[in-house]
């Protein structure tokens, strides 16, 4: 039997220490699903429905406190973890909503051929695997929608991020849903991988990194039997044409590159401007970025982004700024790291307009890459060369010329005049290509959490043979005997 580990959390923006917890054993979380699972499915939709607006009465009174831990364990500003916490508790009546208008029973009624519907089922078991960016909104986005279809639920949490996660559960716990039904499975890749590889989980629904989601789907290429929903990340591009409007465009570009120090899946990675307007909104973008507040998450005056993960991911992040700036790129604002020992960076631009052979990886942080186009055919062809489909967006144009991107982009998220990560949880949530497998989340996460059954009923038995019987052959009475 392997040895139980520990694990271990720590503060991005000091290095301390936060949260310490044993590692999970997931033959026995899967066991103590498994078993709940009857029992639950079989509640009645509104009591399940109650229990997660529990659920989110218990988030209302924590928010504070669970505020705090989000910051700490994440690095993010502390005004943007309580909008995360606010997120979490606004995701408990869309899901409520979604489930109804996208799983809503349906009867057709007809004198002789008995009534038809369609009713849903919920899966069983479902595995629910978290990324640290985002560590209570993003898995809560699977989990109450599993909840509501009756599914139990086992949520392995990033590894990087444990006490989040172990928190959320916590007011799953406290509104009254059975600790077997919601639990929290914490441990490493190799938890993850058994989870997802385990006989009795009937469905993985994971966000994370497009590497992540590639082995999850080839592990699970085999067994269709098992619903896979993944969300993975982008290499979005925010396209400028014309407009009179600069300094608001320089803001959409600087909300949708810098937001959670990039560390968004809908962050842009890729400026792909028009070359009339190159100099007058580089100009504008620099001057923003380098306003910029970055610091720790608690600071007075807040930050704007706070670090980003850990040092592995600042390490891999200036080594990538250097990698474009050796093959090609010109730097406009060069990336910085204040302390080698704590993962802080500023915000980065590179120009990669002459840079042969662009490489088309998600980088997950504050780096922006610029480049420069003649024409909008060129930055449609720009803007869609990447294997990813998750967010786009377009500054300026027309309504013509948006009616011209939105149909010719390859994306799942596509806004006008809004930054690429502006996306609500009252729509679809997910992308193609690398960034996903068309299942999107958000307001469809219902679909993804139960599946639709056809039947066909009537209150007695009745039926009539057709062609191809032979006519009876009628018997003749045998005699009375006598």
């Amino acid at each position: 039997m392997p040895a139980v580990t520990d694990v271990v959390s720590f503060e991005p923006a000091t290095g301390k220490e936060l949260w310490r917890g044993k590692t999970g054993d997931v033959d026995e979380a899967v066991s103590r699903a498994r078993r709940a699972w009857p029992d639950w499915a079989s509640k009645p939709l509104a009591t399940r429905v109650e229990l997660v607006r529990r659920f989110a009465n218990e988030v209302r009174k924590e928010h504070d406190k669970f505020a705090e831990l989000i910051a700490r364990e994440t690095g993010k500003p502390l005004w943007e973890a309580r909008t995360e916490v606010e997120s979490v508790v606004a995701k408990v009546d869309i899901s409520i909503t979604a489930y109804a208008e996208r799983t809503g029973q349906k009867k057709l009624d007809s004198a002789l051929q008995g009534t038809a519907a369609v009713r849903h089922k919920p899966h069983g078991v479902m595995a629910v695997l978290g990324p640290y960016n985002f560590p209570a909104h993003l898995p809560n986005g699977h989990i109450v929608p599993a909840l509501i279809a009756g599914n139990t639920v086992i949520f392995k949490p990033s590894e990087k991020t444990p006490a989040v996660g172990e928190f959320l559960v916590s007011c799953f716990h406290r509104a009254g849903i059975s600790a077997a039904v919601v639990q929290c499975l914490q441990g490493g890749p190799a938890e993850g991988q058994a989870l997802i590889a385990h006989r009795d989980i009937d469905g993985v629904l994971f966000t994370g990194s497009a590497r992540a989601g590639i082995a999850i789907n080839k592990k699970l290429a085999g067994n269709p039997g098992k619903i896979v929903a993944l969300e993975m990340g982008g290499n979005n591009p925010i396209v400028v044409l014309d407009t009179p409007k600069i300094a608001d465009a320089a803001i959409l570009v600087v909300q949708s590159a810098f937001t959670t120090a990039g560390q968004r899946c809908t962050a842009a990675r890729r400026l792909i401007v028009k070359a009339s307007m190159y100099e007058p909104l580089l100009r504008e973008v620099k001057a923003l970025a380098d306003r910029i507040i970055f610091g720790e998450p608690f600071a007075d005056p807040a930050p704007f982004m706070g670090p980003v993960i850990d040092n592995q991911a600042a390490d891999q992040l200036c080594e990538s700024f250097l990698y474009l700036l050796s093959n090609g790129g010109k730097a406009i604002k060069h990336m910085q790291r204040p302390d080698d020992n704590l993962p802080f960076v500023s915000p980065a631009i590179i120009d990669v307009t002459t840079m042969n052979d662009r490489p088309d990886v998600e980088l997950f942080g504050p780096l922006l890459q610029v480049v420069k186009v003649d024409t909008f055919d060129q930055a449609i062809a720009e803007a869609n060369d990447t294997r990813f489909g998750l967010s786009a967006s377009l500054i300026g144009g027309s309504p013509q010329d948006y009616n011209r991107f939105w149909a010719n982009i390859r994306a799942g998220i596509v806004n006008w005049n809004r930054p690429t990560s502006g996306a609500s949880s009252k729509a679809p949530f997910g992308g193609l290509g690398l960034s996903g497998n068309h299942r999107p989340s958000a307001f469809y996460a219902a679909d993804y959490c139960a599946y639709p059954v056809a039947s066909t009923e009537m209150d007695q038995p009745r039926a009539s043979l057709g062609a191809g019987f032979r006519q009876e052959r009628r018997r003749s009475p045998r005699p009375m005997a006598g």
